[in-house]
């Protein structure tokens, strides 16, 4: 009895020991609320400085569109005979997408935040309002009377929920641009980082927000004022202190790129993003739409409704025919005659509207006749121009000042502002970010493949640099206009007679059909291309924002 006591007793202790070990082993292995896995450190307090992982959330106006593959290229038609819309299987990164194109209010929202910041009475800031105004004489035509849309389709309240025209490429990006700092700016003073009502009551020429700026020099920003830009949620961070002589600066009272806080820039979407948006096979698992024979952003092979609340309803604004860009009066095809209301015609099944007509819309690429999927069939994209921040001789990056702002002259002679004061200024970068680099060797990858040394027919191979005189492939006129100091234009014109195509460097592609085209431009394959400077009445634009994080919102994917 005694033995077969003292082995349960050992059993019992053994069990206990195994007990304790597994329970050691399983807090040692699961790190703990705001511990490192690596270090086991806690990484989420304030001297960690990092937030724990989460979701990005939607900035506003965007929707969801969750990235895979798709056939981009893929058109049942090509009747103009363009050839540039080859086939190719391409696999495009989840992101987020203007739920409609931008409308006449919200650049409106725009005009008014540059007349009050940058005051166009100003003479140092007469051309950043001018310069981003639509042109509103897109409207006219030889013989048509179009006075009405051009006094008032910008700025008639009856107007107000129609996309914007008449917006440059360049206008188009302009607006990205500030539209990524308004709304971070916002976000910074809903979580009590920046003062109360900052973002329109404290700002102006010289102190707006940049949100680059803030997240390399939060000082640098609102001009250095320490009263705007505050330290700590509602400025809870403690006051400077010393020790042993030397002042002690609180750590990690701003928010950082790490923090998680503020969003990624609002952009134009890449062509591959919009055409893989507007297709938007998500909603179509068959074998024949997976492999791009969707003609549409909407199932089926017609331009109207076929269900049964719906039938017969055209799904999108488009023209019908020659003089046909709304039907018959009382009963009318499209609702439409010129462009209409955003979300007047169904969504896509990534909830986004009018992916096909009302107004073509620009993308963020350079055109070239042919895809290069040979190359790359990830995120594909032709414009990267790559910079970096200008860093003075003080050894910190330099912000823009009126005195170094820059403008570009367009075609048409207009100015606009493309750098502000209280943004970080950028150069192209050099040898040092791009040596022994297999990814990229050059800041411009415009013409990548296209055009440089080695696709050119008069490229010497095996030659000596100085007899290498290779021309570019695309062989566009190469006009000059600027504009003198008395405000006049100087127009130069090429007048060769050698050049063979108007495809540059300063083209940009514009996806979907509009209310000008017929139903053959509303296929999402289709593409065509127009100068980054001229702006016409039947191309608007919509913005799109990357995701970072996991490719689904949905944190459990179901298993078959």
């Amino acid at each position: 009895m005694k033995v077969n006591k003292i082995n349960a007793l050992q059993l019992m202790m053994s069990v206990l020991l195994i007990i304790g070990v597994s329970s050691c082993s399983k807090k040692s292995s699961s790190s703990g609320k705001g511990s490192s896995r690596a270090t086991g450190w806690n990484v989420n307090n304030k001297k960690g400085g990092f937030k724990k992982a989460g979701d990005q959330e939607a900035g506003p106006g965007l929707v969801f569109v969750e990235g895979g593959t798709f056939t981009m290229g893929k058109v049942q038609d090509d009747v103009m005979h363009d050839w540039n819309n080859s086939p190719t299987q391409q696999h495009v990164q989840s992101f987020y997408m203007d739920e409609t194109e931008v409308t006449n209010f919200m650049y409106l929202e725009y005009l008014q935040w540059l007349k009050n910041v940058f005051p166009p009475t100003d003479e140092n800031y007469k051309h950043i309002y001018e310069g981003a105004l639509p042109d509103t004489l897109v409207w006219r035509n030889r013989l048509g009377y179009s006075e009405n849309m051009t006094n008032n389709y910008l700025r008639h309240p009856s107007y107000a929920a129609y996309p914007v025209v008449g917006v440059n490429w360049i206008q188009a990006v302009e607006f990205s641009k500030w539209r990524t700092d308004r709304v971070n700016e916002a976000l910074l003073e809903k979580n009590g980082y920046l003062k109360k009502n900052a973002k329109t009551e404290d700002v102006t020429a010289e102190n707006s927000f940049s949100t680059e700026t803030y997240f390399n020099s939060p000082t640098a920003t609102y001009g250095g004022d320490d009263k705007i830009v505050l330290k700590g949620r509602k400025g809870s961070a403690k006051a400077t202190t010393t020790k042993g002589g030397k002042t002690i600066e609180p750590k990690n009272v701003y928010v950082q790129r790490s923090s998680g806080l503020l969003l990624p820039e609002y952009r134009l979407p890449t062509e591959a993003e919009w055409e893989y948006a507007a297709a938007a096979d998500v909603g179509q698992r068959e074998y024949n739409v997976y492999k791009g024979q969707k003609k549409y952003p909407w199932s089926g092979q017609y331009t109207r409704s076929g269900k049964r609340q719906t039938k017969g309803d055209q799904l999108a604004n488009f023209k019908q025919g020659n003089g046909d860009y709304g039907g018959i009066a009382g009963w009318s095809d499209d609702g439409a005659d010129i462009t209409n209301e955003v979300k007047k015609y169904p969504a896509n099944d990534f909830g986004l509207y009018d992916m096909a007509g009302n107004v073509a819309e620009w993308v963020a690429d350079v055109y070239r006749p042919i895809v290069d999927n040979e190359f790359n069939d990830f995120n594909y994209f032709r414009g990267n121009q790559y910079t970096k921040n200008k860093i003075g001789k003080d050894g910190k990056a330099e912000i823009i000042t009126q005195k170094t702002m820059k403008y570009d002259t367009l075609s048409n002679g207009k100015v606009i502002a493309r750098t502000f004061p209280g943004q970080l200024a950028q150069v192209p970068v050099d040898e040092n970010e791009t040596y022994l680099r297999q990814n990229f060797d050059r800041s411009n990858n415009l013409n990548f493949r296209d055009g440089d040394q080695q696709s050119s027919k008069e490229y010497k191979f095996g030659s000596s640099e100085s007899t290498k005189e290779a021309k570019n492939m695309y062989n566009s006129p190469k006009h000059n206009v600027t504009v003198d100091s008395l405000g006049k234009m100087v127009r130069k014109f090429d007048k060769s007679n050698k050049r063979t195509t108007l495809v540059n460097d300063n083209v940009r592609v514009y996806k979907g059909g509009s209310w000008r085209d017929r139903a053959y431009w509303l296929d999402p394959a289709q593409r065509r291309y127009f100068p980054q400077d001229m702006a016409t009445d039947y191309i608007g634009f919509r913005c799109a924002m990357s995701r970072v994080g996991s490719k689904s919102q949905n944190k459990k994917r179901p298993r078959n």
